[in-house]
């Protein structure tokens, strides 16, 4: 089951703006509710996995009703454990109907509907709750809407304000939409492009390059490949936790990736096991998740191991280390076709790091061509303190003649002088428009030019440069926040107290850094 590959981009502009405004009261009736639940004890992850049960169930009994009569209809769903089934039901009756559904569906492993409801369990016990949601919610409206991505703008506009429930610690799967187009529209993914994401959250990356590739390469597409983009044949998604990777496979199906009764497009697994198998991917995207330390430990080429509860086998590695941003980067380094690129959102100390993270920085600069570096602010994640860059990088065939591929690292400082907020000053893609330019997308590297004064937030460094600085440290400074030095500068008192609030929160962190390197046990947060 399918549903055209379109979006609303392509429609005239009053159409566009009636269809932003119906997602957006769509949006509010769904969060309305949210606050209705919550205020009997759902978490707002709770209630969009409870959306995501319901949405699959609604949009396959739409799709049979949409089929033409002498259409093959396939089964999906067993009778008596679809949408009509349950919305016959009322009360108690439709509740333990609801979850006897969940349990026939969640085994079909393998498979999008099997994604979807792997260990699905009811959570809304209230009869009353459950019946209004079903009936008064997702009943009335049409969520297979063809021509639109208007059904999974607003699913992920849940995911999104949901990524503020601190209790939860939802917001360390979200990265912010405007990062993630930027490095898209940069990244420029093609058609024949195998692209995948090996933290991949709720699916942000993987629906932000389908999104590109339909608008800007469908032209002259046949229709065999149109087909292929339709069913996901170029995506591939990992995520480690279960419930993440239902809201993932449900958002994709939402933005018309995928089908119903296809493949997985998300793998559920650590992706760290073991070394990539299979076809390698052209196109990496990712934003690992924060926080240093895994709970096992890696046996690498060195042959050091750090006893913990279990060992990943990675003779792919050239370091060991319990760093977990750092074993995803040399993950992504091995997942990474020959003549692949790369692009990974990873916190300061991958930059800076001793050990290991000088092994893999080195290796990093002569097996592969890190041609930028994006310096990213605080304030934009829904973690706290973080500290984060974009590493762009290919991945090249051994040179015969033993030099580096990395001749030149360009930087762009787009932290100093920056001042962001997750609600009074949110990141926009506007806000990311001169970094866009300055790298000169589809453009020959050779094609850039630095910011005309030497303080400006574009530079490029040698490779000599870089390796002959102490453990080779990516983490350069040049500028200086003018905030810092005009006492009469504009920015709201909010803002300082939260870029206090963000500082201190690093410092904190790297504290815990310098402390596990010195050997001492630093106690994780609850």
């Amino acid at each position: 089951m399918t549903t055209p590959i379109a979006t609303v981009a392509d429609a005239e502009p009053e159409v566009r703006a009636k269809a932003v405004a119906q997602t957006n009261t769509l949006v509010q009736k769904l969060w309305n509710y949210c606050n209705v639940l919550r205020d009997n004890g759902l978490s707002t992850i709770e209630y969009v996995e409870q959306l995501s049960y319901l949405l699959f169930l609604k949009m396959v009994d739409e799709m049979a009703e949409d089929a033409w009569e002498d259409d093959e209809v396939t089964q999906i769903v067993p009778e008596g454990y679809d949408w009509k089934s349950l919305v016959a039901k009322r009360g108690v009756e439709l509740e333990r109907h609801y979850r006897a559904i969940l349990d026939e569906l969640g085994t079909n492993p393998g498979t999008t509907i099997g994604t979807i409801f792997a260990e699905a369990q009811n959570r809304i016990t209230k009869p009353a709750l459950l019946e209004k949601l079903v009936v008064e919610l997702i009943g009335r409206e049409q969520w297979t809407v063809k021509g639109t991505d208007l059904k999974g703008d607003a699913y992920e506009g849940l995911l999104n304000r949901g990524a503020s429930d601190t209790k939860t610690g939802a917001g360390q799967y979200f990265t912010p939409r405007a990062l993630i187009d930027a490095i898209v529209d940069v990244t420029q993914p093609t058609v024949d492009d195998i692209i995948a994401d090996p933290a991949c959250g709720t699916g942000g990356f993987l629906i932000a390059t389908h999104t590109y590739l339909r608008n800007h390469r469908m032209n002259g597409l046949s229709a065999e490949k149109r087909a292929a983009l339709q069913r996901g044949d170029h995506i591939r998604g990992n995520e480690l936790v279960t419930g993440t990777a239902r809201l993932a496979a449900m958002n994709m199906l939402l933005h018309g990736i995928g089908t119903s009764d296809g493949p997985s497009l998300v793998t559920v697994s650590d992706a760290l096991a073991e070394k990539p198998s299979g076809r390698h991917a052209s196109l990496v995207l990712a934003n690992p998740p924060f926080g240093r330390k895994s709970s096992i430990s890696v046996i690498a080429q060195d042959g050091e191991v750090e006893k913990e509860e279990q060992e990943y086998d990675r003779d792919d590695f050239i370091a060991t280390t319990s760093n977990k941003q750092l074993n995803f980067l040399q993950h992504i380094m091995s997942l990474t076709a020959i003549d692949g690129r790369a692009a990974v959102v990873l916190p300061d100390n991958v930059l800076f790091e001793g050990g290991a993270g000088e092994k893999i920085r080195r290796r990093l600069l002569s097996e592969f061509n890190l041609h930028t570096i994006l310096r990213l602010p605080t304030g934009i994640f829904y973690a706290g303190g973080v500290k984060a860059n974009v590493l762009f990088f290919e991945k090249k065939a051994p040179r015969a003649d033993g030099k580096p591929h990395t001749s030149h690292t360009w930087v762009y400082d787009f932290r100093t002088g920056q001042h962001f907020t997750l609600k009074q000053r949110p990141l926009t893609r506007a806000h990311l428009d001169d970094f866009v330019a300055a790298y000169k997308p589809g453009e020959p590297l050779e094609n850039r030019a630095a910011s005309e004064r030497p303080d400006g937030p574009w530079q490029v460094f040698t490779y000599d440069e870089l390796i002959k600085r102490d453990k080779a440290n990516f983490d350069i400074t040049w500028m200086k926040d003018p905030a810092l030095e005009d006492a009469d500068n504009d920015l709201p008192p909010e803002v300082i107290a939260q870029e206090i609030v963000q500082d201190l929160l690093a410092a904190v962190d790297e504290f815990k850094a310098i402390a596990e390197a010195l050997g001492g046990e630093v106690a994780e947060e609850e």
